[in-house]
């Protein structure tokens, strides 16, 4: 007869591996990962191409440009390595999902029951999440922030951007649109992990607000739209952190020790 107090039988047990054959299994996650964004970046290579790829990116401002104003480049080798860039940049975000796959099931033959209920939904959302604040960014706010700053050019000067100093400044954009929308999995992190209460993340509401505006003032032009388009989706976003958190404590809870 089995004795009442005796602990739980490991769920991991009898599943390790030698340090050698997770270094193998690691390299061979690696190189489908490699290859799924290599297959990505040849598939945008012969369609759209990089040429389009870029007339798409710099469509936001080109549309705001007086008519007949083009991007210039100031130096030689700008026309081939811009496009290259965001080739592949763009196949790293189409093949992101598969990357991410790849690290999940690594990593997932050494986590518990609970803790694949935590760590899969927060991959899944903290990738949709980021993508999510990379389209708002690309289609609501470059629209909104170029009109804005085109209404106070004087009509004495033409404007002609860098395709360089574009592709900088879009590149940083899109970063701090998408790490910005990433606040719900923040909260939920410390939240579940036990470093903050969900009480006292309650309670810094008002502080987040005005955190938000600042780290808007910071990562954004010094204009009022884009610095407002940041922090009211973060603030919002953090609401969203709040109620997301108390769904995943009451869901992710490791098995009581007393069976």
């Amino acid at each position: 007869m089995s004795d009442p107090k005796q602990e739980p039988e490991d769920e991991l047990a009898g599943t390790e591996q030698p340090f050698v054959a997770h270094l193998m299994e690691l390299r061979d996650r690696l190189i489908k990962a490699m290859l799924a964004i290599a297959v990505a970046v040849g598939i945008l290579a012969i369609y759209p191409g990089p040429g389009p790829l870029y007339d798409m990116l710099a469509a936001p401002l080109v549309a705001h440009l007086p008519k007949g104003t083009t991007l210039i480049a100031t130096s030689v080798i700008s026309p081939f390595m811009v496009p290259l860039k965001i080739l592949l940049m763009t196949g790293f975000l189409l093949a992101l999902p598969f990357v991410l796959y790849q690290i999940w099931a690594f990593v997932a033959p050494g986590l518990y029951t609970h803790e694949k209920k935590l760590v899969l939904p927060l991959v899944i959302s903290s990738t949709i999440l980021f993508l999510i604040g990379v389209a708002f960014c690309y289609f609501f706010v470059f629209g909104q922030v170029f009109k804005f700053i085109q209404s106070f050019a004087p009509k004495s000067i033409t404007a002609a951007p860098d395709i360089e100093a574009y592709l900088s400044f879009v590149l940083t954009m899109f970063l701090a649109f998408g790490v910005a929308f990433e606040v719900p999995v923040a909260v939920v992190v410390l939240a579940r992990l036990g470093i903050v209460e969900i009480e006292k993340l309650k309670a810094f509401r008002s502080y987040f607000v005005v955190l938000a505006f600042i780290i808007a003032a910071i990562v954004t032009p010094p204009d009022v739209v884009s610095q407002l388009a940041l922090a009211i989706p973060m603030i919002l976003l953090y609401e969203l952190g709040i109620w997301a958190a108390k769904v995943f404590i009451k869901h992710t809870q490791p098995p009581s020790e007393e069976a």
